[in-house]
């Protein structure tokens, strides 16, 4: 049995991932599936570097605003929604073209991996949104050592998934692949040296804020979504709620943000760099795009 083909741009936040899936996209008929835990949610758009409508140059893209951020959304959920749309592409006669920068979102669905079936306990949410990620944390070490080392502290969502799994089983199980990826993948990584990303992950941070972030923030919470909740979502949206609440002043917020969002493009080229099989390519040079789009051709034949 032949195996769907699929294409996998991943790498860290500011390399040109959106942009670079749209140009592969146009040379393979390809549509674009957006591997992002937070740019699934509506009117999330500043904060999460959402692609606009004229970025994406008519190429179809999905699993964006496909949830209400008043609502939770899972790996899993994402997981069902990912192959479904894998299948509906490839019934199209068109090649899905993964691309984000959350890497257990991407892993989940290409490594075929099989999620805890715990259903959300919407009570113990509840009390659990209420805490600082510090205090969700400890939560998390006194039910889960293990977990707890190996989870991203700094992500409340994350946190409070693995609380919730680590109650109901006592203990939250190491994720399973499945014995056999449905799929056959190639991955392209975009990457750039340090002191380039930092200096893109600064003008792109001011450029969101003069485009209205704190604004977008603001609305959300006119919309009712609580400051806490908002702080939930973490970096964009932790920082600009702090402000809005007048918690920290607008230079802190900048200061911080830019250290934050470089602190988790570190942990994004951690978790990226640990499958060898990934082609890493310099977005900024002509000839290395070009190899790329020349292994992705030879994918495919």
């Amino acid at each position: 049995m032949n195996k769907q083909k699929i294409i996998v741009i991943l790498g860290q936040t500011a390399t040109g991932k959106s942009d670079f899936a749209v140009e592969i996209a146009k040379n393979i008929d390809g549509e674009v599936i957006s591997a992002d835990s937070r740019q699934v949610y509506e009117d999330m758009d500043l904060g999460t570097g959402k692609i606009t409508k004229k970025e994406m140059q008519k190429v179809p893209h999905h699993l964006l605003d496909v949830a209400s951020p008043t609502t939770t959304f899972s790996v899993s959920k994402y997981k069902k929604m990912a192959d479904k749309k894998i299948t509906e592409i490839a019934k199209n006669g068109h090649i899905p073209i993964i691309c984000g920068g959350t890497g257990f979102y991407i892993d989940a669905v290409i490594d075929n991996v099989v999620l805890p079936a715990v259903k959300p306990d919407k009570k113990l949410r509840k009390e659990l949104e209420k805490k600082s990620k510090e205090e969700l944390f400890l939560i998390l070490k006194k039910l889960d050592k293990n977990r707890a080392e190996s989870i991203d502290k700094n992500n409340p969502v994350r946190l409070i998934r693995a609380i919730e799994i680590a109650s109901a089983l006592g203990s939250v199980p190491a994720l399973k692949k499945s014995d056999e990826s449905k799929y056959n993948v190639i991955k392209i990584g975009l990457t750039m040296p340090d002191e380039v990303l930092k200096e893109r992950i600064y003008k792109r941070l001011n450029a969101r804020i003069k485009a209205g972030m704190i604004k977008e923030v603001q609305n959300l919470y006119n919309r009712g979504i609580s400051w806490r909740k908002l702080e939930n979502f973490g970096l964009e949206y932790r920082y600009c709620a702090l402000f809005l609440q007048e918690k920290i002043s607008r230079e802190e917020m900048i200061e911080k943000l830019n250290t934050e969002i470089w602190h988790y493009a570190k942990r994004q080229k951690t978790w990226f760099k640990r499958d060898a099989n990934t082609l890493w390519i310099d977005p900024r040079e002509i000839h290395e795009k070009a190899l790329a789009l020349k292994k992705i051709k030879d994918f495919l034949k």
